[in-house]
């Protein structure tokens, strides 16, 4: 997933509502990186999972947009309106959704997720691609080392694996591709791609440009919640040697 970052002037002020075939309705607050707009996709979230209705099978949030799964044998069952159609009631929780927080919005900031300071080594064989970076952007490892752990990062969504975490934005001097084709990424890589950075929690296909690796473990499907970082928590980086790696591998953020 590549998004554009744009600023929005006013970033709560529209929305749009779409269906996703015929067991599933979007909301979208506009397709780019912007921390309000996330923001709002979280509060939509937390709206819509307070207020679940039998037959609402899932309730994903992503960068600007909700997403409503539903089984619709189900939600007719439980008592729609037989004047309007399962997908219709779906949209209108979604208008009701967006009425309610709007209040919420309008009152003042709300708390959000927790920060974690998180380990990385970008040496040798945990960061294959530094190099590639370092001639890429006509940078020393050192600075690209140090600008990317100078920003505290929002995860503005989690998904593809479970538990990776999208966040952003990196500085735009790191602003990179994605490669080609995807090559084998170990768990804990720590990735680049466009103004995006994250981290892999198991070992999967990818084709973000790594330069680095965590030690600590972000995902483990014997805890509750097994997932550690999720979204609305804000991230800093810091450097660790490759001794420093071994000593922390296994760790829980």
């Amino acid at each position: 997933m590549l998004l554009n970052y744009h600023p929005v002037a006013d970033p709560l002020s529209s929305y749009s509502i779409f269906p996703l075939g015929d067991s599933a309705v979007t909301i979208d607050l506009g397709n780019c990186i912007d921390e309000q707009l996330n923001i709002r996709a979280l509060a939509l979230h937390d709206w819509l999972q307070a207020h679940r209705s039998p037959g609402i099978l899932d309730i994903i949030g992503a960068y600007s947009s909700v997403s409503v799964f539903f089984d619709p044998p189900i939600v007719q069952a439980s008592g729609v309106n037989g004047s309007c159609g399962v997908g219709q009631w779906v949209e209108g929780l979604l208008n009701e959704a967006w009425t309610a927080t709007s209040g919420r919005i309008a009152a003042g900031p709300i708390v959000e997720g927790h920060t974690f300071r998180i380990p990385v080594c970008y040496e040798g064989e945990y960061a294959p691609d530094m190099q590639w970076v370092a001639r890429h952007k006509g940078l020393s490892t050192e600075a690209i080392i140090n600008i990317h752990c100078a920003k505290t990062y929002r995860v503005y969504m989690v998904g593809f694996l479970p538990g990776f975490s999208y966040m952003g934005t990196v500085d735009p001097q790191l602003e990179l591709p994605r490669k080609q084709l995807p090559v084998n990424v170990v768990a804990g890589g720590v990735g680049i791609a466009g103004l995006q950075t994250g981290i892999y929690p198991l070992t999967s296909p990818g084709g973000w440009q790594i330069i680095g690796r965590t030690p600590v473990k972000l995902f483990d499907p014997r805890l509750d919640p097994p997932v550690r970082l999720q979204s609305g928590d804000r991230v800093q980086f810091y450097p660790v040697s490759q001794v420093e790696f071994r000593d922390l591998t296994g760790r829980p953020a």
